[in-house]
């Protein structure tokens, strides 16, 4: 099969028709499109690709494009795209072997972020390139915005917070003063959740979410993060239980302070959204090579088709808006993101009214 899709027995106007609807479809296309053979013979080159890499279809176009035509100046964002070596920085976003297959180059002097799909068709390559430079300066001034933002929100917030925990501890008020201080003390701490999780997300998002993994017993760290949030169950009504397994010691490398951050926030949106008098049972379980931990509560649940997006940024869904009305919608987010980062993978069960399970498995540490 040729690179139009005609076959060898394919009559000369139909090949002729197939080629042109191609060249049509290709001009109209909104991406670049280049298409080259193993000689790198360039026989496509779209009007988007002339757009962003400031060539001339007439410039390239039947002529072998190579290694040494690539060093030339005139060529330097074009020529990672067709040689991917020569790019700085090359991040793959598809797994090896797989077509399309999928890259992201980032070139320097000027910064560009490109995004190239390469696709085999006979004896040709065709590549569909989007340019994601615009795309990733907005996100970067979106995560400084945040970042900017947050912390001049958490220096008044943590003061203000300050300032309540202090009245808490004054006695001989009455009790509708109690109860204002309590309530602006809520109201605080709320605030200073939603601003940390809004920077620990922009950390996320720009790698500097930094980790420093050590051996961790699960056993002893699930004892600590449930002592933690018993006041809060207390507060609540809600029962919570510790399901432990027969092994006192269940090791993996993790950064703890991170981890308890993940689990901190599963076993929050536990008792947050369950119901007055409801239970929350953290089991930790070993299967096979995984350490494998679940929080379970008997709260409102998730519906069916809100599963899909529970773990995106700023997702509630609208039952859950209707529990508890305020919420940064990234807790779920960051916890996804830390228990990637130890290798390991979280998923959820639930049933509205019923209740939800997440679990979240991550492999043991490999005795030496």
């Amino acid at each position: 099969m040729s690179l139009w899709g005609v076959g060898k027995t394919e009559t000369a106007p139909a090949a002729a028709l197939e080629k042109a609807l191609f060249g049509a479809l290709v001009a109209v296309m909104g991406e670049a499109i280049v298409v080259y053979d193993r000689s790198f013979k360039v026989s496509v080159f779209n009007q988007r690709a002339e757009d962003i890499f400031r060539i001339k279809a007439s410039e390239i176009v039947g002529q072998n494009f190579t290694l040494e035509r690539a060093q030339e100046a005139k060529w330097q964002a074009l020529s990672p795209v067709i040689y991917a070596s020569l790019a700085p920085t090359v991040v793959r976003l598809s797994e090896v072997g797989v077509s399309p297959e999928v890259l992201k180059i980032i070139l320097e002097n000027p910064h560009r972020e490109l995004e190239t799909a390469t696709i085999e068709v006979g004896d040709h390559f065709l590549k569909i390139i989007k340019d994601k430079s615009r795309e990733a300066e907005l996100l970067k001034a979106k995560s400084e915005f945040i970042t900017i933002a947050g912390h001049q929100l958490r220096t008044p917030t943590t003061a203000a917070n300050w300032a309540f925990e202090n009245l808490k501890k004054v006695s001989g008020l009455d009790t509708e003063a109690q109860q204002l201080i309590d309530t602006g003390y809520k109201a605080v701490q709320a605030a200073l959740k939603i601003i940390n999780d809004l920077l620990n997300a922009a950390q996320i998002e720009e790698g500097r979410f930094g980790f420093q993994f050590q051996d961790v017993n699960l056993v002893e760290f699930l004892d600590q993060v449930l002592a933690g949030a018993l006041p809060a169950a207390k507060e609540s009504k809600i029962n919570i239980y510790f399901d432990r397994p027969e092994e006192n010691e269940v090791i993996i490398s993790a950064d703890s302070n991170r981890l308890a951050m993940a689990v901190t926030n599963l076993i929050d949106n536990a008792i947050k959204y369950n119901v007055s008098g409801g239970e929350v049972t953290v089991k930790l379980e070993v299967k096979d090579s995984q350490a494998q931990v679940s929080v379970k509560d008997t709260g409102v649940g998730v519906k069916e088709e809100d599963i899909a997006k529970l773990f995106s940024k700023f997702f509630r869904g609208e039952n859950i808006k209707k529990t508890v009305p305020t919420g940064s919608g990234l807790g779920l987010y960051i916890a996804k993101n830390i228990i990637e980062a130890h290798k390991g993978k979280v998923w959820v069960e639930s049933v509205p009214n019923r209740g939800s399970t997440f679990y979240f498995s991550i492999p043991l540490k490999v005795k030496s």
